[in-house]
């Protein structure tokens, strides 16, 4: 059975209530029951923190000997160096996944310190990205 990691970043916890306009009405939590029901071949781990040193323990700690690691830094995205080096340093491929479409938005969004870590990037396909991702992982 395969394992693959969902990484969400700072304030997705608020998904379903942070600008659904950009973001959606649903939470990531009733997301994921989708996500396990679409794969139930698929042994899915999912962890969510605002901060940054949880979410490079989680890479750390799984990284080694999970078969795929889907991670949505959020705001981390542009800003961590460290993240980016923890994806370098384990052996398990990633893919960058963003809900919204970071080049349609604020210039510093443009730049990501984490797609030259990850195998590809999806974004602006809404929470559907993290399927496509899980798929990749599947092929």
């Amino acid at each position: 059975m395969k394992k693959i990691l969902i990484l969400n970043g700072p304030n997705l916890n608020l998904l379903g209530k942070r600008e659904p306009t950009v973001y959606g009405n649903q939470s990531f939590e009733d997301y994921f029951q989708t996500l396990q029901s679409l794969f139930p071949e698929v042994e899915l781990h999912y962890f969510q923190s605002n901060h940054e040193g949880a979410i490079i323990d989680q890479i750390h700690e799984m990284g080694f000997s999970f078969d795929g690691i889907v991670i949505n830094a959020g705001g981390l995205t542009h800003t961590s160096v460290a993240l980016a080096d923890a994806l370098s340093a384990v052996t398990t491929p990633a893919v960058e996944v963003h809900i919204s479409n970071i080049h349609a938005r604020e210039a510093f969004r443009h730049h990501s310190y984490l797609t030259s870590r990850c195998k590809g990037m999806i974004c602006g396909l809404g929470l559907k990205g993290y399927e496509l991702a899980v798929r990749y992982f599947l092929q």
